[in-house]
Order: structure tokens, then C-alpha cells, then sequence
């Protein structure tokens, strides 16, 4: 194998494709990069065994070959290397490769790239749904996060997504905190049968999906396709430059619509960057008191706007208490809530407005961006003691 590429588009890929390396297994081909000529391109990829992660890049190959070669070792050396054109030769008999540029010559010992495991890749037999990359990297930012970060409950370290007539639904919830996003599907980004239907996406995979539709060069000119593998445990996300596979999560999602508030008692307007400088402020006193803030709402009269308070009270270190003019109305009410799952909430709304509903500081309180209905948050209330 031998090959010329930019200093820069080999970085982007080793850096794409990185996140999806293992860094503790027992199989040391996991801790390397797959490095193969692919159709007159060169292709790099990682797996975990749980996810894996496949890139296209420009090249010009003058001898196709493959080779895996330790993950870490080769992202230092390319990324140390000046911007300039980059020659990878394989020796086949050492299975090391020699990297040439510039004035730098390095050798580095990789190992055959038939040990690595393979990455299963779109059929034309399974189920495809495709969507503008933007609107699937904003969807998986807003519900992603809400996702549990423990195994305690397996389902809920996943994220719900349901095709239900021409939308698709996103949904992730942790046991005290749900968001969900639906998301409107043209015609043409259908799938052509209903095999797909409800299925679980392991969130960390999704927020991989994220930031790499977030730094890939023109990601707003091609669509992304989602595809079910035909034995329905795997799903692959696939653009024209890279794809992502992970495996599906078993089980039975929560039926979230169920426990969403059908009503409420009081509503707010607020400004959200104001509400969230406001909770930032709040948050370092609440981080000395279990977390907790107060957000007590008073509804305005015709005079005069409503007010929302924003307290938080450490005994051993102050508080602090702040106060929002908005649109408030129904009775007062004040709910206390967790300061890093209220932040969170606030920062995956862009909307310069955001609707704060509730009910009574025993119910949970609803977040929705103004404008942007499709989104909603639920957080749930603490008890202060």
C-alpha cells in the first residue's frame, strides 16, 4: 500500500474516527486504526465493539493495500506534522508503515488488517429514513444529554426513536429528567417499508453522531441516512464521507407521553439567556446545598409584568436570589429543582424566549422553547427539607 494526502484531511479523519477506539480490551487490535485503499479513496476506521466509526478520505493511491496501525501513536505523529503533503508507504512483510513529510520520516509497527473486526455497512434490503444533517445533530443535542450516564437501568442509557407516521420522535430520560423532539419528515425521506418502526440508540453513540455532523466539511449539502440492519440489532448512520454504526440497546423505553403534564396551573415567558445567567449565578450556592434552586413565579396585573425568583441558599456559605421581569399568569407558585439539570435545559434551548410551565411544587416542571414547539422538557421537582 501506498498513498498521498494533505496533512490536514488525514488528521480530520484519525480524529473522526478515534473516538470510536477502545481504550481498555482485551484484543489489542481495538486500540488501532484500520488504514485501507477503498475505490480510489482512502478509508479509516475504529470499533469498539460497541460503536464503530468509518471514514472517507481524498487521496491519491499509488498501491492499494491495508494495515492497522496503534490508534494513539499514529494521531500524535500526523497531528504534529506541518500542513503539507503526506506519503504513507506499508512495508507488507513488517506490517510497519513509513510516514514522509516535509523534512519528518517516521515508522511506526502496525499489525495485518485481517484481525480487525468488520463493520457492517448499508444493504439496499433494510429501511432507510434520511434527514438534513442539521436538523438530526440539533435533535440529538436537545434529547441526548437527558439520557442516564449509569447502567442501572440499560434502557434508560439510550435514546428512544420512533417513526410514527411522517415524524420521527426522540425521546431520553433518566428517571428524573425527560426531553423529547419530533422532528417533521418530507415525503421523499420516508422509508420505503414499515420495518422501521421504534428503536433504542445507545446515547453516546448519537452524541458521536453529533459532533461529527458538527465538524464535517459541506455536512449541511448531503442528507443522513439512518438504516436498520436486517437482523435488527445494529443501526448505521451514513453520509457520504463517513458512517457510524452502533448497536442497538433490548428492551422496553418508558412510556414518557403517559407521564407528560396534560395541564398546568401557571405559565411563564421568560428571556432564556437571562434566565440562564440567572441560574449560573444561583449555581454556585446550590452546589453547596444538594443541588437545589427555587424558582418561584409570581404572576403580573396589568400595571405591572410578572416576576420570576430565582434563590439559592447554602447555610455555610451564603445565599443568592434573583429576580426576571416576563409574561407570567395563573397563581403563584414555586418549584425547587435540581441547578445542573435546570442548565442543561436552558442551554439545549436556542429560542430567545423559553415558557416555563407548572403546576404545584409537588408536580414536574415543563420547559418549552417559544416558537419551537416540537421540543419539551421535563424536569422533575425536589423536596426540600
Amino acid at each position: 500500500m501506498k498513498f498521498v494526502c494533505l496533512q490536514d484531511h488525514l488528521k480530520y479523519g484519525i480524529s473522526t474516527v478515534s473516538h470510536a477506539v477502545a481504550t481498555k480490551s482485551p484484543l489489542p487490535v481495538l486500540s488501532h486504526l484500520l488504514i485501507a485503499t477503498d475505490q480510489g479513496r482512502l478509508k479509516l476506521a475504529a470499533t469498539n465493539l460497541e460503536i464503530g466509526i468509518t471514514c472517507w478520505i481524498d487521496a491519491q493511491i499509488e498501491e492499494e493495500g491495508a494495515v492497522t496501525i496503534p490508534a494513539r501513536l499514529l494521531n500524535d505523529v500526523i497531528g504534529g506534522l506541518p500542513n503539507d503533503q503526506v506519503t504513507i508507504t506499508l512495508n507488507d512483510q513488517t506490517q510497519s508503515i513509513e510516514i514522509r513529510c516535509a523534512q519528518f520520516i517516521t515508522n511506526i509497527k502496525g499489525m495485518e488488517a485481517n484481525e480487525f473486526p468488520p463493520i457492517p455497512t448499508v444493504n439496499e434490503q433494510t429501511a432507510t429514513v434520511s434527514l438534513p444533517p442539521d436538523i438530526l445533530r440539533h435533535a440529538i443535542e436537545q434529547v441526548a444529554f437527558a439520557a442516564a450516564n449509569d447502567d442501572t437501568r440499560p434502557v434508560l442509557t439510550g435514546v428512544l426513536i420512533r417513526l410514527q407516521g411522517e415524524k420521527l420522535i426522540f425521546a431520553a430520560a433518566d428517571g428524573f429528567r425527560l426531553a423529547t423532539r419530533e422532528v417533521a419528515l418530507p415525503a421523499d425521506a420516508l422509508p420505503d417499508n414499515d420495518s422501521m418502526q421504534e428503536f433504542l440508540v445507545p446515547a453516546r453513540a448519537l452524541t458521536e453522531m453529533a459532533r461529527i455532523l458538527a465538524n464535517m466539511p459541506g455536512s449541511e449539502e448531503n442528507r443522513v441516512s439512518m438504516t436498520v440492519t436486517s437482523t435488527g440489532g445494529q443501526i448505521l448512520f451514513h453520509t457520504a464521507t463517513v458512517d457510524l454504526i452502533s448497536r442497538l440497546i433490548e428492551g422496553k423505553f418508558p412510556d414518557f407521553e403517559r407521564i407528560m403534564p396534560k395541564e398546568h396551573q401557571t405559565r411563564a415567558v421568560l428571556d432564556t439567556k437571562a434566565l440562564s445567567n440567572a441560574v449560573k449565578l444561583a449555581s454556585h450556592f446550590a452546589a453547596h446545598s444538594q443541588h437545589i434552586v427555587k424558582l418561584t413565579m409570581q404572576p403580573g396585573s396589568e400595571l405591572e409584568p410578572g416576576k420570576l425568583i430565582i434563590s439559592a441558599n447554602a447555610a455555610e456559605v451564603g445565599d443568592n436570589t434573583g429576580e426576571l421581569d416576563g409574561m407570567i399568569a395563573g397563581v403563584e407558585g414555586q418549584i425547587a429543582m435540581n441547578v445542573r439539570y435546570l442548565s442543561e435545559a436552558l442551554n439545549a434551548i436556542k429560542t430567545p424566549e423559553v415558557v416555563i410551565e407548572s403546576q404545584t411544587a409537588q408536580n414536574p416542571g415543563v420547559f418549552r422553547p417559544v416558537g419551537q414547539e416540537e421540543y419539551v422538557h421535563i424536569i422533575m421537582p425536589m423536596t426540600i427539607r
